[in-house]
């Protein structure tokens, strides 16, 4: 078992970003002791339907870092998103900043570049990106440690940050009353994923979890904060002592009625080369819509 440096002496300052297209939150995250911020989870804004890509989501983030005079140090995914696109090249290209994911991106990779047929110039080794974290990995923000818990399910490079008394879960848990994300994409695993919930479960109950996805469940407002605490008193899919035969059959079931999300050949395609839209042989950004791969 991974000793994890849990600190929650240390309480950064987190802004979060709504993003109405796509009921994604992405976060600037300050050191309480400095200037140096890092964003999770960002968004580029596209129009699938006229293959028109825009940066409105990032640009609100670019203009509040330097609104508020801090340094970027990183620009964290949680996961390989399914249905959002990553502006991190795009924010790091004007604030600087290293991006990194879980080194299981390797894996996501492995198998999306063969459903969507990439040919020997896809690098399949993570070298897209700045920094690959496995279990346990710590790095610094300012003055404050970080550190990635490895919570594979959803898909296999998902990674929970912990930052001081904060974690952002990504796609592992939802709000309490939203339950748990989806466990059926290629690489998906329910089993893994009630075993990932019950690790994030484990850290002290007064951390402040952060969402990635919320969708205002029963008509309620949009919420992104909870607690370890008030999952494990409240979510519906794995609190009040769930069994993991429960929950895998739940899921299962669960997972068969959900339609693909809206934007998942785009994203997958950009956010496994770290946001990147990939080129034709002309060089001219081009997607591709791969017929009955998914």
């Amino acid at each position: 078992m991974t000793a994890y440096p849990v600190d929650l002496t240390v309480r950064p300052d987190v802004e979060a970003f709504f993003d109405p297209a796509t009921n994604t939150i992405s976060y600037i995250v300050k050191d309480p002791g400095s200037d140096a911020c890092a964003i999770v989870d960002s968004v580029m804004d596209i129009d699938y339907a006229a293959g028109r890509i825009t940066y409105e989501h990032a640009d609100r983030m670019i203009a509040r870092v330097q609104e508020r005079g801090l340094r970027l140090d990183w620009i964290i995914e949680t996961h390989v998103h399914a249905d959002h696109l990553s502006a991190a090249p795009y924010i790091q290209e004007r604030l600087g900043g290293r991006i990194g994911i879980g080194a299981k991106i390797r894996v996501v990779q492995d198998t999306f570049g063969k459903v969507f047929n990439e040919g020997t110039e896809f690098q399949r080794d993570g070298s897209q990106f700045d920094a690959l974290f496995e279990d346990g990995d710590t790095y610094m923000i300012g003055g404050m440690r970080a550190f990635a818990m490895d919570t594979p399910g959803h898909t296999p490079a998902c990674m929970v940050h912990v930052m001081g008394d904060a974690a952002f879960v990504g796609d592992t848990l939802f709000m309490p009353d939203g339950g748990s994300a989806r466990a059926d994409f290629p690489g998906g695993d329910a089993g893994q994923l009630y075993d990932s919930i019950q690790k994030v479960l484990a850290l002290p109950d007064e951390t402040r979890l952060f969402m990635c996805h919320d969708y205002g469940p029963n008509g309620r407002d949009i919420q992104w904060e909870t607690t370890v605490g008030e999952e494990k008193a409240h979510n519906i899919h794995v609190g009040r002592d769930r069994t993991k035969e429960e929950f895998v059959a739940f899921r299962t079931e669960r997972d068969a009625q959900l339609a693909m999300p809206r934007l998942i050949i785009p994203s997958l395609q950009v956010n496994m080369r770290a946001g990147e839209v990939p080129t034709d042989k002309d060089g001219r950004p081009m997607l591709k819509v791969p017929l009955n791969g998914l």
